[in-house]
C-alpha cells in the first residue's frame, strides 16, 4: 500500500500542498496540463526556491479570471465538467462540501447561500483540485497527516482583521490535534485545512513505512526562524499498523465502585482505546484507589478524554506521550473440535489464539475455555508441522 505522510511544522495551504507533491515525484507537466483544460484562463508554473536553506518547490498561479466570489454550485460545475479523472473530481468535490459547510457554520447561513471569498478565486480553485490531482498521479492509497501548525496573531481578509486560525480554519480542525508554533501569522490557510482534514485518514506521528520519496512545497514567504514549507513523506507500508507513539491517560481515583470501573474500562474500549488497565493505590490519607490508565491513538486523545470524565468521578487527568515498538502481525485461522478460532502469529513467531473466539465457543458449547485455548495452541501448532 502506497502511503503519504503530510508533515505540517509549518502549516499547510493548498499551494504548499501542490508543490511538495510535485517535489515527491508528481508530473509537473501533467499537472499543469489537466489545470489550465479547467478553462480558468490561468497559467501554471513550478519553481525551485529557498526555505530555510532547503530546497523546496514553490507553485505559482498566474493570471486568470479575477471574480472571487462564487457559490459552492459554481465550483462543483467547473470541476464536473473537467477531464479530469473521476477519483480527482470526487476527491475536489469532497473537499470543496467539506469547506462549504465550514463556511455555513461560521456564517449560520445554508450552505448554498456560502458565498466563497478568497477560497473561490482561481488560484484556490487550482490549487485544491492540483492537490487531489497530484494525490492520484503519485498512486496514494492513504494519506496520514502530522498534528497542523494554525500559527497566531491576525490575518487579513475579505471581511477585515480575523483572528489566526481564521474561523473557517477553526471550524474544520475540530477535533484534530493542532499547536501553534513560530511567526506570529496565519500558517494554516482554510483551503489547507480543508485539504488536510478531508482526505487524511489519520493525523498524529509518522506512520510505519519505507520511504521512497520526499518533497518540500514552499510556502509564500521566508521566515528566519523556520523553513516555512511542508514536507510530503512519500513510501510503501510496513506491515506494523499501529502508531509507535501513543497518547497516555491516567486518573487516581477513590470514590468510584469497581462496577463503575469496570463499566468506564469497556466504555473506554468501545471508544477506541488501544488498551486501559486498572492498578490498585494507596493514596494520600491512606485512602485505597484505583489508578486507571488509558494508552490510545494521538488522534483519540481529546475523545477518550471526555469518556473519562462522563464515566468516573475524577475531576482531573494526567496526559504525556509515549514511544512503543509493535511488532509486525498477522492472523490464521485453525480449526478445532469445537469450532474455528483465530490465532494472532507476529514476525518472530510467538502466537495466541484470539480470547473472544474461544470464549465464544465455551459458551457456546459448554466446555471450560482453558480446554479451548490448549485446543487452538494444539490445532495451530499441528497445522505448522504440515
Amino acid at each position: 500500500m502506497k502511503i503519504c505522510y503530510l508533515d505540517a511544522f509549518s502549516g499547510i495551504s493548498g499551494d504548499m500542498l501542490v508543490g511538495a507533491l510535485a517535489g515527491a515525484g508528481a508530473d509537473s507537466s501533467a499537472l499543469c496540463g489537466s489545470l489550465a483544460a479547467l478553462g480558468l484562463g490561468a497559467s501554471y508554473e513550478f519553481e525551485i526556491v529557498a526555505r530555510g536553506g532547503m530546497g523546496a518547490t514553490k507553485f505559482h498561479v498566474r493570471g486568470g479570471e479575477q471574480r472571487t466570489h462564487r457559490h459552492l454550485a459554481q465550483i462543483l460545475d467547473i470541476i464536473n465538467r473537467s477531464s479530469l479523472p473521476g477519483r480527482v473530481k470526487q476527491n475536489a468535490a469532497a473537499v470543496f462540501q467539506r469547506l462549504g459547510e465550514a463556511e455555513a457554520r461560521v456564517h449560520q447561513v445554508p450552505i448554498e447561500r456560502v458565498h466563497f471569498h478568497e477560497v473561490g478565486a482561481v488560484d484556490s480553485i487550482s490549487d485544491i483540485v492540483g492537490a487531489c490531482l497530484g494525490f492520484h498521479l503519485l498512486d496514494i492509497d492513504q494519506i496520514h497527516c502530522s498534528a497542523l501548525n494554525l500559527g497566531s496573531g491576525t490575518v487579513n481578509s475579505e471581511h477585515g482583521v480575523l483572528p489566526v486560525p481564521a474561523p473557517a480554519t477553526a471550524a474544520l480542525v475540530q477535533g484534530k490535534p493542532v499547536y501553534a508554533r513560530g511567526p506570529a501569522c496565519e500558517l494554516t490557510t482554510p483551503t489547507g485545512a480543508a485539504l488536510a482534514v478531508t482526505l487524511a485518514g489519520t493525523f498524529g506521528t509518522l506512520p510505519p513505512m519505507r520511504i521512497s520519496a520526499i518533497g518540500y512545497g514552499a510556502g509564500e514567504r521566508e521566515f528566519p526562524e523556520q523553513a516555512n514549507a511542508l514536507r510530503a513523506i512519500v513510501g510503501e507500508a510496513s506491515g506494523a499498523v499501529e502508531a509507535t507513539t501513543v497518547s497516555v491517560l491516567e486518573a487516581n481515583i477513590d470514590d468510584s465502585s469497581a462496577e463503575l470501573l469496570g463499566h468506564a474500562m469497556e466504555r473506554l474500549l468501545a471508544a477506541g482505546a488501544l488498551d486501559v488497565t486498572l492498578s490498585p493505590l494507596l493514596m494520600k490519607k491512606s485512602r485505597l484507589g484505583t489508578l486507571v490508565r488509558v494508552i490510545a491513538r494521538p488522534e483519540d486523545q481529546e475523545k477518550l478524554a471526555a469518556t473519562l470524565f462522563a464515566e468516573t468521578s475524577t475531576l482531573g487527568l494526567r496526559l504525556y506521550t509515549a514511544e512503543r515498538r509493535v511488532q509486525a502481525r498477522h492472523t490464521v485461522e485453525v480449526e478445532t473440535p469445537h469450532g474455528k478460532v483465530r490465532v494472532k502469529v507476529g514476525d518472530a513467531g510467538d502466537f495466541a489464539p484470539e480470547y473472544d473466539d474461544c470464549r465464544r465457543l465455551a459458551l457456546e458449547s459448554g466446555v471450560p475455555l482453558k480446554q479451548i485455548l490448549a485446543a487452538a495452541n494444539f490445532s495451530y501448532l499441528k497445522q505448522q508441522q504440515r
